[in-house]
């Protein structure tokens, strides 16, 4: 079979129609380029090129392996510059999971600045509590998940963070309840001891779940859980409907929601963290995820 370098002589010679002008061309000795020519020809078993004391033309064979050579070289070219781009992380795909609350702020801030520097990765987006997030990365059918913490304990040595997302929880309350007086004051988590709750399951985010009822505990009761939904913006909806109080991260505070009324926390038991990282299992050196990763140190540096 010819190799590339035999592709790129022929066509040195076929061009320059004069091993001397190939070989100047090709920065080597004139006979070894004749001599390599000659081995392509028998090697193939057809004259490339009609000559006497010097080269006067192409054969016929000759002129179809000018064509095939042509394209042969494009491709080999193209096929290296692709195989740059995706070690680069320029190209590839990238299957990203993001936990509700991400999508008002964070998410698509990342996903433009991504898109922008790395036009050739196709995105592949999937909203999931972390719980599935988690899942999905260690059995490798997600590259990175927009995830709150904290994690599960199971899953801590196999998965690496980045902190994205700084916040605190803050009380959700419907509006027309005695507790949604005086809004711009705190309330204690303990106030909240005696009303019906919404909270998502614990299944979908322990980590998270986890911490909202220890602070419970230390503000000395148990929630009494009325509701459940998986998602924060469902849970408001929920408490805007009067069915009951939450804990939800305070950006959802920042940007309001008629019909809920949004208290700080004080007291025993506050405050209450809310973070969101980027999480991927570690190990994983993907480029194009490397990539992105990249992307959120250069988004956590600007917040």
């Amino acid at each position: 079979m010819l190799s590339l370098r035999q592709f790129q002589q022929f066509l040195a010679v076929a061009e320059a129609m004069s091993f001397r002008r190939a070989a100047e061309r090709l920065n080597m000795a004139q006979p070894p380029l004749t001599a390599a020519i000659r081995l392509m020809e028998e090697e193939l078993g057809v004259k490339l090129f009609e000559r006497t004391n010097r080269i006067d033309s192409l054969t016929v064979a000759g002129e179809v392996l000018r064509e095939e050579a042509q394209r042969t070289i494009v491709q080999a070219e193209r096929a290296m510059a692709l195989t740059r781009r995706a070690g680069a992380g320029e190209i590839g795909s990238l299957r990203i999971g993001f936990v509700a609350s991400a999508v008002r702020q964070l998410l698509p801030t990342l996903i433009a600045a991504f898109r922008e520097s790395h036009p050739g990765v196709v995105l592949e987006l999937e909203e999931a509590p972390t719980a599935r997030q988690v899942a999905a990365l260690l059995d490798d059918r997600m590259d990175i998940g927009i995830a709150a913490l904290p994690l599960p304990p199971s899953a801590v040595q196999r998965i690496t963070v980045q902190t994205m997302v700084r916040d605190r929880l803050v009380a959700a309350i419907p509006a027309r309840h005695k507790l949604a007086l005086a809004p711009d004051d705190p309330i204690a988590l303990a106030a909240l001891a005696n009303e019906p709750w919404i909270l998502f399951p614990p299944n979908e985010g322990p980590g998270l779940h986890s911490t909202i009822l220890h602070s419970c505990a230390q503000a000395g009761f148990t929630p009494r859980v009325a509701q459940r939904a998986v998602q924060m913006e469902t849970i408001v909806g929920l408490v805007a409907a009067g069915l009951g109080v939450a804990l939800v991260p305070g950006l959802f505070g920042e940007a309001g929601r008629e019909g809920v009324v949004f208290r700080d926390l004080a007291g025993a038991g506050s405050p209450i963290p809310y973070e969101v990282a980027l999480a991927w299992r570690t190990g994983n050196n993907r480029p194009a995820l490397e990539a992105f990763i990249r992307t959120g140190h250069r988004a956590s540096d600007k917040r």
